[in-house]
């Protein structure tokens, strides 16, 4: 942050330039990330005060503290335009007029030992002057760029001292001009939509403070056209007798808040002012800050090369599938696994060293946060391959199937065959899934996409995303239609996220977000669906994944669970020994049920009219939707530049009407 002076920052201003700086006295801070028409404001957020005056104060820190307006400068880190004042309100308060900003006495008690001096209190007044000087400067500009401007004067109160209920959020408007009068109540029933866990949100107008300030008063003096929306926050976010904030409140009141904010900007925008945009997250900033630019590279640096699925592959399956099978199925496999090459101590000390919190933008932060705990959870799962500890582990990431999950798969399993599903043999090798493969690559324009026939892998086709390479199962044989699922599936949607990801600027998309197998899985065999390449066969091996970590998780052991899939569900020996591996790999892997579950509820979406693009930018997740739209919207990253070609061109028919159906069924 630059430290400049008033004059160099009304300057900045005049010229609409981009900056952020703290003026040289250190007293307040501005922030202009986007000349947008609206305005934070956190004026007692601060709770400095200048040595000299600490000496005469009467007050400690608590008591001073206790009147400040903690953490209301954090409410509003994520809006393009701040300004935050930095000192107590008890050296001079910036919201009463200057000849009466300099307490005495307030609230009852004394404020100084021993008189200030008129020197003294000349440095605090030409302190509240240069604030208004910039506030002024800023107002001027917006109204002159939008015709008009609103600003979010945010506050905070102490509701214990109350007798009575109070709300969470108190708007003051006696002072507002009537012509804003429904731009106040459209703020009231915002607020009211706010959502904080287990505290009932209420909001109020004119209820424990009426909006006298001088913050209001002042703007209101010299414009016209902008609206101050002077705003109370009841302090349900700390405990106002210990001086301690909770964390958990405070997050969820900024990402509330900025979402309120964005809602009633846009609405105002659009009503007062000349603002062309019609969406919303356009009046956010479109820069990627450098603390967010940091924190994307220290997270890249540490886990690039982290490819779980890579380790928790057995490198002994041929021989134990062997003894296995020359045991009658009597025996259970015992797997090796390579040695790891991280020390994960050390990573997961590296990986929450990373300063998230440091990003401004709390719903990013989020993202970055969420992304951070979850590879600490892999890194667990990495370093207890092989050991009983594995499957707990893995539980506590993937989780395990629902009663819907296990309706689905039982479903799926009763049903009689489709006839003409029984005609198609297996006769093409690893090498024709190899050619299809890399004819895919031509059509998408993939030039350094790679595929590689393997004996070290339990799947029979795996993507290596930071290898950018297909792995495919040597000796296995495929029908027309599995291969051409398998195209679907593993280029499609795995290859043409891992590409987009590599033209993003952040690379938390390339790295992935937490349990993005359920979206990833889940777009997948939604491609095999839209191309026409899905299959009741298919469905059956994705939901006997379901019945099988089922039966693993309630300790049934590995030659229970063939034995018994083999019996009951006439499986394919060899094609029994596939699945359940996968099911066992590690110690007990409980990804696969996922791909089920993200079918049925991804088909769902897609059928709803859902646009589903938005996550082929990289490995997401379904549940940071909106942040990446939002993210696009604010040209932060680029749209997908591939779009898996079953999105664009589906051809659901070729599935024939039995199959819809049965599809149409899942819950």
């Amino acid at each position: 942050m630059l430290r400049l002076s008033v004059e160099e920052i009304i300057k900045k201003i005049q010229r609409k330039e981009v900056f952020e700086a703290v003026v040289t006295d250190g007293s307040f801070q501005v922030k202009i990330n986007r000349y947008v028409p609206y305005v934070c404001t956190a004026i007692h957020a601060g709770s400095n005060l200048r040595q000299e005056l600490k000496d005469k104060c009467a007050l400690n820190d608590y008591e001073r503290w206790y009147e400040e307006d903690p953490y209301t400068d954090e409410f509003i880190a994520a809006l393009p335009i701040t300004l935050v004042g930095n000192d107590s309100r008890y050296e001079y308060d910036l919201n009463r007029e200057p000849e009466n900003c300099i307490f005495e006495e307030a609230w009852g008690r004394k404020v100084w030992k021993k008189p200030l001096t008129k020197a003294e209190k000349q440095v605090s007044l030409r302190k509240h002057n240069n604030y208004y000087r910039v506030t002024y400067a800023l107002v001027k500009k917006l109204e002159e760029l939008f015709s008009g401007c609103v600003v979010y004067d945010m506050h905070s109160y102490n509701y214990r001292r109350w007798e009575r209920p109070v709300p969470v959020f108190n708007i003051g408007a006696e002072r507002v001009d009537v012509k804003f009068r429904e731009c106040v109540e459209k703020w009231n029933k915002d607020l009211e939509k706010v959502k904080i866990s287990e505290i009932e949100t209420t909001s109020a107008i004119n209820d424990v403070f009426k909006g006298r300030g001088y913050n209001l008063a002042f703007i209101n003096q010299h414009f016209n056209n902008t609206l101050v929306l002077a705003t109370e926050v009841k302090k349900i976010y700390c405990d106002e007798l210990e001086g301690i904030g909770y964390p958990s409140v405070i997050k969820e009141l900024k990402s509330e808040l900025k979402k309120a904010i964005l809602n009633h900007a846009n609405e105002f925008a659009t009503q007062f002012t000349n603002w062309q945009s019609g969406r919303k997250h356009t009046l956010l900033d479109n820069q990627l800050d450098d603390e967010l630019l940091k924190v994307d590279t220290e997270l890249y640096e540490l886990v690039k090369n982290f490819e779980l699925l890579q380790f928790v592959n057995p490198i002994n399956i041929e021989k134990e599938k062997k003894a296995f099978f020359k045991s009658k199925f009597t025996i259970n496999p015992s797997f090796k696994y390579r040695p790891i090459k991280i020390d994960p101590y050390f990573l997961k000390r590296k990986l929450y060293s990373i300063k998230a919190d440091h990003i401004e933008d709390i719903e990013i932060q989020k993202l970055y946060e969420t992304t951070i705990s979850a590879y600490a959870d892999k890194i667990d799962l990495l370093a207890t391959i092989g050991t009983k500890r594995f499957l707990y582990n893995s539980l506590g990431y993937f989780g395990s199937p629902s009663d819907t999950d296990l309706r689905n798969a039982r479903y799926i399993l009763s049903l009689p065959n489709i006839d003409n599903e029984r005609k198609t043999g297996k006769k093409l090798t690893s090498e024709d899934a190899k050619k299809a493969f890399e004819k895919s690559f031509e059509f998408y324009g993939f030039d350094s996409a790679k595929v590689r026939i393997t004996k070290d892998i339990a799947a029979e086709v795996m993507v290596i995303n930071h290898q950018k390479t297909v792995l495919v199962k040597d000796g296995v044989f495929f029908s027309q239609k599995e291969i051409d699922f398998l195209v679907h599936h593993e280029i499609g949607v795995h290859m043409v996220t891992t590409m987009n990801s590599n033209l993003q600027p952040l690379k938390v998309f390339n790295v992935g977000m937490p349990v993005n197998t359920y979206t990833q899985e889940g777009l997948a065999v939604l491609s095999e669906y839209l191309s026409g390449n899905l299959t009741l066969k298919r469905l059956r091996i994705l939901a006997l994944r379901v019945i099988a970590i089922d039966m693993m998780v309630k300790k049934q052991d590995f030659k229970t669970i063939f034995n018994f899939i083999t019996s009951e569900y006439n499986v394919d020996k060899e094609e029994a020994f596939i699945l359940v591996t996968r099911v066992f790999r590690g110690g007990g892997f409980t990804k696969d049920y996922l791909y089920l579950k993200g079918f049925s509820n991804f088909y769902k979406l897609w059928n709803s009219g859902y646009d589903l693009t938005p996550l082929l930018i990289g490995k997401t997740a379904i549940k940071n939707y909106n942040t990446i739209v939002e993210m696009m919207d604010r040209k932060l990253i680029q749209r997908p530049k591939y779009i898996t070609e079953a999105l664009t061109r589906p051809q659901t028919h070729k599935n024939g009407t039995i199959l819809e159906y049965i599809v149409s069924g899942l819950n």
